[in-house]
């Protein structure tokens, strides 16, 4: 080995699109992230403008680059449908700036180095898997819970894509063929009744209705301003309403991991996203729900992890589609 080979860090450039901003960061193979930038994205400008603002984003990440650093290529997660093949963003609902835009062939065009898109909760099911939480797992469902529900599910380290590059949206599934719409046409997706909106609303509905709540004081006065980080307070200070709105989450997140189990029946369940750590006093709690929720005979079997990567989970996943 040479003194240069022992000077040079292999990195990978990751990119975290949303649709207000982009995320950069450099990552080495071992999953640290050692640089990072926050820039905005221009999301509702031309397909044009939505390129330049993540071509910024990588410039502007690339300056803290140190001479050790050896970029081996660029990881995208943005939101989808998109095709993970082509690299060609379909028609995601909260980027409007594209549509059907060869987002991996302009990025490659201009850096000269190999490009992969993935959707964002895939990507960060790959990060767990290789460096985080499910690490020596073979058969992984991942699942965040934020202001959605996102899932990816990895065999053998690879990304389950199905046929098109569009399974893995477990946040659609429905368990409530009667329950409140979700954006996406369904009724009663685990995503509309247990993401970090939907625990708001319910506790809101709660203390609306006259429950007596700790809840009432947080938002000072005004239920319109509860969040899901004021139910966990109050949880666990006891409050009675957000204990309830809770156990509710519980219960339904159970009844849906139930199906989860039942279907794929995976090594381990790793949990991420905002509402997580809400959530992680209660792990035990909403594993004992399995029993009656699924057929599966051996659920208590299956470990419930939190996942290691917290606000870096876009970039530390872009970056393991090419580590």
């Amino acid at each position: 080995m040479t003194y240069q080979q022992v000077m040079t860090q292999e990195c990978v450039v990751g990119i975290d699109i949303g649709g207000t901003k982009i995320a950069a960061g450099i990552v080495d193979r071992q999953g640290q992230v050692l640089a990072s930038s926050r820039s905005p994205m221009v999301a509702r400008g031309s397909s044009d403008d939505g390129l330049a603002a993540v071509e910024l984003a990588i410039k502007s990440v690339l300056t803290q680059k140190t001479s050790s650093h050896e970029i081996q290529g660029i990881g995208i997660c943005s939101p989808g449908p998109l095709d993970p093949k082509t690299g060609v963003v379909i028609n995601p609902p909260n980027l409007p700036c594209w549509r059907n835009f060869p987002l991996a062939e302009s990025i490659r065009n201009s850096y000269r180095v190999p490009v992969k898109v993935e959707n964002d909760a895939n990507a960060a099911a790959l990060a767990e898997v290789k460096w985080g939480a499910a690490r020596g797992y073979r058969n992984v469902f991942y699942l965040c819970i934020g202001t959605g529900i996102g899932t990816g599910i990895v065999f053998d380290g690879v990304i389950y894509h199905g046929r098109t590059g569009a399974a893995g949206e477990g946040g659609h599934m429905g368990i409530d063929v009667n329950g409140p719409p979700c954006p996406c046409g369904k009724r009663g997706c685990i995503e509309v009744l247990a993401s970090g909106p939907a625990i708001a609303r319910r506790a809101r509905q709660k203390v609306e209705a006259g429950s007596p709540s700790k809840l009432a004081d947080l938002a000072c006065g005004n239920p319109a301003a509860i969040t899901s980080e004021m139910v966990g307070a109050a949880c666990t200070d006891g409050d009675p309403v957000a204990r309830s709105v809770v156990s509710e989450t519980l219960d339904l997140l159970a009844y849906w991991l139930g199906n989860i189990i039942d279907l794929l029946e995976p090594d381990v369940i790793v949990m991420g996203g905002g509402v997580s750590s809400m959530l992680a006093p209660y792990l035990d709690e909403m594993r004992q729900r399995w029993n009656g929720a699924c057929v599966n005979p051996w659920p208590d079997k299956i470990p419930v992890l939190l996942a290691r990567y917290g606000e870096d989970a876009g970039v530390a996943g872009a970056a393991a589609l090419l580590a």
